[in-house]
């Protein structure tokens, strides 16, 4: 073995006996694995920077497993200044356009973070460790905020697209200027494109705790994506992008009061979530 990480996946490093190296992932079968691996091997056959499959998606007991390359190296690229954004933007858009041509069955439920769209009782998504706790912890600007961000994105009526829905600076690997690895492929998720690009756009510095970029770094992120794609976004296309930009920013505060950790994703998105919502027109 030569590493093993445990988050929503169990990750491990593995040396064979041959002396390849391999990556195993296991994480609970939710139905969404296999179109998320089929999906990373049709982008990794095209030349695109992940690691390649091995195997396809494999029930364990309760678990979905499966092997792919090791594909070690590169460096993060920290920042959320308007220029870091675009060069992200320039890999997700180039991302979305290898998945356009992808065929999978849609990967469902979408991941938390992004599960705007989901049918249960109340603002957020079932999550039992979630909501067992005391949700009084949650501040009132947020359930404010997630709400109004909720409201508009579920109205939109637009189509859904796969994309990669975990777009953090820490699932990103550079060397020498260029994109070496994009990583979390567990993290695709069916929802509206503008949706998908606005949610990019507010996680792309992350590597840690979420902290919202500047309000001009993601509208950089959004002319950069629409240049590269050749296409305009719509009125409403850009207020979803504004709208989505707030769930998982949302998610993570919430996360944050419940769990007791220290608020560090507080202060910025009180301080954009009036403005950002406006763009929304939410």
């Amino acid at each position: 073995m030569l590493f093993a990480l445990r988050s929503i996946s169990s990750v491990f490093g593995l040396r064979l006996a041959g002396g390849r190296d391999v990556v195993v992932k296991a994480r609970e079968d939710d139905g969404r694995a296999a179109s998320c691996v089929a999906a990373q091997a049709r982008l990794a056959e095209r030349g695109f920077p992940c690691a390649r499959p091995l195997t396809p998606a494999v029930g364990v007991g309760a678990l979905a497993v499966h092997a792919e390359e090791f594909r070690p190296g590169g460096e993060l690229l920290p920042g959320d200044t308007p220029d870091v954004a675009v060069r992200y933007a320039a890999v997700f858009a180039r991302l979305m356009a290898e998945l356009a041509d992808v065929t999978v069955v849609p990967p469902l439920p979408n991941p938390r973070w992004v599960r705007w769209d989901h049918s249960d009782s109340g603002l957020w998504p079932a999550i039992g460790f979630l909501d067992e706790r005391d949700q009084s912890a949650v501040p009132a600007y947020v359930v404010d905020t997630a709400g109004r961000a909720r409201e508009r994105l579920l109205a939109a009526d637009l189509p859904c697209v796969l994309g990669h829905a975990d777009f953090e600076a820490q699932n990103l690997r550079w060397h020498d200027g260029h994109v070496w690895a994009v990583h979390d492929w567990d993290s695709l998720a069916w929802q509206p494109e503008a949706a998908l690009v606005g949610a990019a756009s507010s996680v792309f510095p992350k590597t840690g705790p979420a902290v919202l970029p500047p309000i001009e770094s993601s509208e950089a992120f959004f002319g950069a994506y629409q240049d590269l794609r050749g296409r305009r976004f719509t009125v409403k296309e850009r207020e979803i992008a504004w709208a989505a930009s707030l769930w998982p920013a949302a998610h993570d505060v919430r996360w944050e009061a419940l769990h007791g950790n220290p608020p560090v994703s507080h202060d910025p998105v009180r301080a954009q979530a009036a403005e950002r919502l406006r763009r929304a027109n939410a």
